[in-house]
């Protein structure tokens, strides 16, 4: 599904000594199947957007369109654009409430109205995607379960909806490496398998360059940069002015180029550093 945000603001408690401008008409265009990453600090407007897409929030000036469909029509029905549009909330496992694994990632077809048959499809398909045995839990409380899994079975509940655009806000928040890197790579595969267009929230510029097609930058509000993970890391200077920065690889590999001009300092991922210094090595053995 495609996204256009037209001179979209939000105004949090207007007209109140507590007004706060969340988001200052915002315009952005997000094309179908695109893996978008959304940065920016604690303040800074994400979730404030992200929330209106899904129309959990309604803005206080501007449009949005889903696929060419204005949403903030008031004759537009929430409930179908929630079905195409799949929100994962920071700490999703907080949400979980449901006795079984199976009654919880079933909630949301079960709302939709579904067969059970179509129901169970659904559940299977989804704890499939984010790598849950399905025989093995079904039947387990999910409070049973570890941070990690938890997390999952989350996710899980929002792909039974089988939405168009998946919305994921800090979805690796308080989990260990492992499962950081394991929900990480989930998503990844997941938009590879579904082709669906992907919004992820995060704070990790590393985890955001070596995932998304194109970066937002989000600053007081208003989109600071768009462009993609070259583009928007190269600003440095930009970035740091707004209290950002570069991943941690790229610092390194911006040293290594003051030592050697011929190292390349464009690079985001410790993979693409890791190859780039390989590279580096084997000239200075055949030089």
């Amino acid at each position: 599904m495609s996204i256009k945000i037209e001179n979209l603001t939000h105004i949090y408690n207007p007209k109140s000594p507590f007004e706060t401008i969340a988001l200052d008409k915002i315009n952005l265009d997000i094309q179908v199947g695109e893996f978008i990453g959304l940065i920016g600090h604690t303040g800074s407007g994400k979730s404030t957007l992200t929330q209106h897409l899904n129309g959990l929030l309604k803005p206080t000036t501007g449009k949005i369109f889903i696929n060419g469909m204005d949403i903030t029509d008031k004759s537009v029905k929430m409930t179908d654009i929630r079905k195409k549009v799949g929100l994962v909330f920071q700490y999703p496992e907080h949400q979980l409430f449901e006795e079984t694994v199976y009654k919880d990632i079933a909630f949301g077809p079960m709302n939709l109205g579904l067969s059970e048959a179509e129901i169970t499809i659904r559940v299977k398909e989804a704890m499939e995607l984010v790598k849950l045995p399905y025989e093995g839990l079904i039947d387990r409380s999910p409070f049973e379960l570890s941070g990690g899994q938890r997390r999952r079975v989350a996710i899980a509940g929002v792909l039974a909806m089988r939405p168009e655009v998946l919305i994921l806000d800090e979805p690796t928040a308080g989990l260990d490496p492992k499962g950081r890197d394991e929900i990480l790579s989930q998503i990844k595969e997941l938009h590879n398998q579904m082709g669906n267009t992907v919004i992820l929230v995060s704070h990790s510029m590393e985890d955001i360059a070596k995932l998304v097609d194109r970066i937002i930058v989000m600053h007081k509000g208003t989109v600071a940069l768009i462009g993609t993970a070259r583009n928007v890391f190269q600003q440095v200077e930009k970035l740091e002015s707004i209290g950002l920065g570069i991943p941690q690889i790229s610092y390194l590999m911006k040293k290594l180029k003051t030592i050697d001009p011929n190292f390349k300092d464009d690079i985001f991922t410790v993979e693409d550093a890791k190859e780039e210094i390989l590279k580096w090595i084997r000239r200075r053995e055949n030089a």
